[in-house]
């Protein structure tokens, strides 16, 4: 029973995801900082004064919480742009050379570029 489950977490690739999920919750701790300690302050001073984000709506007997939402929506707006940004300073991963190949000139099948003969037809190239 160990060995299949082993066997799953290397055939699945469960490691790198869990991996991608540690380095997920870390960067999120990193853009939220930068976002409250360095963006938030700065929305503050150009947003309206006042306690807007306990801003409610009543539509009856029912209280809307429009300040909360803009306010999660702001926020998001933010952290957004700072992930997206973030993403553009890491590099990305060379493309993997593409194989160099040819087409047999009889049965127009794909063959390595370094071949003399088609593996379909046998035909010298």
């Amino acid at each position: 029973m160990w060995s299949e489950f082993k066997a799953f977490l290397l055939k699945q690739n469960a490691l790198a995801l869990a991996i991608a999920v540690v380095i997920g919750v870390a960067l999120n701790k990193v853009v939220t900082a930068i976002v409250d300690d360095f963006i938030m302050p700065i929305v503050a001073v150009v947003s309206p004064s006042g306690d807007w984000q306990k801003a409610k709506l009543m539509v009856g007997p029912v209280a809307l919480g429009v300040g909360d939402f803009m306010s999660a929506a702001l926020n998001f707006i933010v952290i957004g742009i700072i992930a997206w940004r973030l993403s553009k300073l890491v590099p990305s991963a060379p493309a993997a050379p593409a194989l160099a190949t040819k087409e047999c000139p009889f049965c127009f099948t794909a063959v390595d570029a370094r071949a003399s003969r088609c593996p379909q037809c046998t035909a010298t190239l």
